[in-house]
């Protein structure tokens, strides 16, 4: 199922809270962005234990369970995980991963809230979640009669809401600050071939993974964490990222005029971040129009010129990096400047020399 309407996972709760407690939610999203997670903290939000049921791992009597006789007859008793006394979230995870059997299994739990004779206490809530088959993750077609039974929601990553989380929760400051700066990196989209891929999850296993080790960490082994979780573009921007902290290069300072781009060719990792960095600050400061640029803007506009001269000598591809358009073709910078790079470079080069 594709998206058409998104929501943020600070916006989820709220929505939640008003449809899924009268009606059964789908929940979709990429892997590792949290839907797990949120599902749980919502249900913990309403003082609801969340009993937690995995698709790929169900068959059809794990729902309907197994029959008994009582009395003269026999009927079908569901298992002890869904009937319970007390009202409590149900939540359905991978349910699209599930077999088409169990699939079906799942169409009285969530469109009548009812097992055989078992009925869900009121005031219970179903939520289902699963990762949409472009993701490459296992996904089955859900038959209509079922994808009709659900609210659909499409979730999607959020650093700003993934940040205020992040602080909160004592995720590593190399994390924190090299998403700050590069939020871009939060999400990568699942590749095609068998490959790590950068997911809000991710970085919080990174975070764990850097807090275990200390800031000690040779970079040998940042380089193994890194790349055993991240797409191969982020674990290279991170580690050069953690080689500004520790050897006092920083984007800010170089606008200043207080240090020099990095020369040595065993920095050219730490070059590449910071000429990715200062392609994301320009063109997240500069306005697409030079009329509602400020006086500092301009100053940072002239300073940005003569920063991509200094580039150039250095590294003409970092150079060009900074101006490219992006992968559709699309001019990242504003225009004017553009053109104004194009104007004023020759005649600051020839300056310089």
């Amino acid at each position: 199922m594709q998206a058409t309407v998104t929501v943020t996972p600070a916006a989820l709760p709220e929505v939640l809270l008003n449809v899924a407690l009268v009606r059964p939610v789908f929940l979709w999203g990429a892997p590792g962005i949290g839907k797990s997670s949120l599902v749980r903290a919502f249900a913990e939000s309403l003082g609801l234990e969340c009993v937690t049921l995995l698709g790929t791992q169900l068959a059809p009597e794990d729902l309907i369970g197994v029959p008994q006789i009582v009395g003269d007859r026999s009927r079908f008793a569901p298992p002890e995980s869904i009937a319970r006394d007390e009202p409590y979230c149900l939540f359905l995870d991978e349910l699209n991963a599930s077999s088409a059997e169990v699939q079906k299994a799942f169409y009285s739990l969530i469109l009548d809230r009812r097992i055989g004779t078992y009925e869900l206490p009121k005031g219970s809530v179903v939520i289902g979640a699963g990762n949409r088959a472009t993701d490459n993750a296992l996904a089955r077609p859900m038959p209509s009669a079922l994808v009709n039974r659900m609210i659909h929601l499409h979730l999607r990553a959020s650093v700003d809401d993934w940040l205020v989380w992040a602080s909160a929760n004592g995720v590593h400051r190399w994390v924190v600050d090299h998403l700050v700066q590069r939020p871009d990196h939060l999400w990568s989209p699942p590749p095609k071939t068998e490959e790590p891929f950068s997911t809000p999850r991710g970085w919080h296993m990174l975070s764990d993974a850097l807090h275990a080790y200390g800031e000690a960490v040779d970079g040998d082994t940042l380089a193994v964490l890194a790349h055993g979780i991240l797409s191969p573009v982020h674990a290279s921007a991170f580690r050069a990222y953690v080689k500004t902290v520790r050897h006092a290069f920083d984007l800010d300072a170089v606008l200043k005029g207080e240090v020099a781009w990095p020369r040595d060719p065993q920095d050219r990792d730490l070059l590449f971040f910071l000429s990715e960095a200062f392609r994301a600050r320009l063109a997240k400061d500069l306005p697409a129009s030079k009329k509602h640029a400020s006086p500092a803007l301009q100053r940072l506009a002239f300073r940005a010129k003569a920063l991509l001269i200094e580039l150039a000598e250095i590294s003409l591809e970092c150079a060009q990096l900074v101006i490219a358009t992006d992968d559709n073709g699309v001019p990242v910078l504003p225009s004017w400047f553009l053109i104004e790079v194009g104007r004023d470079l020759p005649r600051l080069a020839a300056a310089r020399a």
